[in-house]
């Protein structure tokens, strides 16, 4: 198993945010954590990524035991964040940003490649390149920050609410990519309040209520179950 959570918690405080979650990603899939605003997802990759300390429990990647590993070398052994809200760098350029995204290699010809892979997933920021990154749309920053994480080259790519805030369309687009990076080899653990489009591409999920994985399965599973669908898929 690529990634693997066992028995977490995490606390903000004296407020406990996770409360002992397991769960594990497979190398090849896309696993989609779903649930409500205030359910811990954010707090789960932020747990992953090394960004907030974990009060209990274990967490283990490509074998090795990271739980207490910073958050920086997480991303040289392969695990990189596309965060929620996007968090671009507003006055570099996109090409700059992306460049960002690989400041932990030194590997030329492999980032050159990579800078094109980017380029041909995102045809906007090659457009773009030259551009203040804090003058595009919304889709673009998102198209961005996306790019700048796969610049790392993960072995797992954690993104956190890559559709919030954008018009149909362009989260229609956005899925697509995520399912075309996926394709091309990259593990995938996704964070989604659009549960539909999320379990839609996923191999399997899990539901997060109050800090507690409730529920789990394959995407399917999950789409057609009804509890999920009444609370998450607008479904009565």
């Amino acid at each position: 198993m690529l990634l693997e959570i066992s028995d977490v918690s995490l606390l903000y405080g004296r407020i406990q945010a996770l409360h002992g979650i397991s769960l594990g990603v497979d190398e090849g899939e896309i696993v989609a954590l779903i649930g409500a605003n205030g359910a811990g997802k954010s707090t789960t990759m932020r747990a992953i990524s090394g960004i907030r300390p974990v009060a209990s429990g274990r967490i283990r990647f490509n074998g090795d035991d990271i739980t207490k590993l910073r958050a920086d070398l997480r991303v040289v052994r392969g695990l990189c964040q596309a965060p929620e809200g996007r968090g671009i760098f507003p006055g570099m350029t996109v090409l700059e940003n992306l460049e960002m995204g690989a400041y932990t290699r030194r590997d030329r010809a492999g980032i050159a490649a990579d800078l094109e892979r980017v380029f041909g997933l995102f045809p906007r920021l090659a457009e773009r390149r030259k551009q203040v990154g804090g003058t595009l749309s919304g889709g673009e920053q998102q198209m961005l920050t996306i790019g700048r994480a796969l610049m790392s080259q993960p072995k797992l790519l954690l993104l956190d609410e890559p559709s919030m805030g954008l018009a149909p369309m362009l989260i229609q687009q956005i899925f697509s990519i995520i399912s075309e990076i996926n394709s091309q080899g990259t593990t995938i653990l996704l964070v989604e309040q659009n549960a539909q489009q999320a379990l839609a591409r996923a191999d399997r999920g899990y539901v997060l209520e109050t800090g507690r994985i409730v529920k789990s399965g394959t995407g399917t599973e999950l789409l057609h179950d009804p509890a999920v669908k009444e609370a998450y898929l607008g479904v009565a």
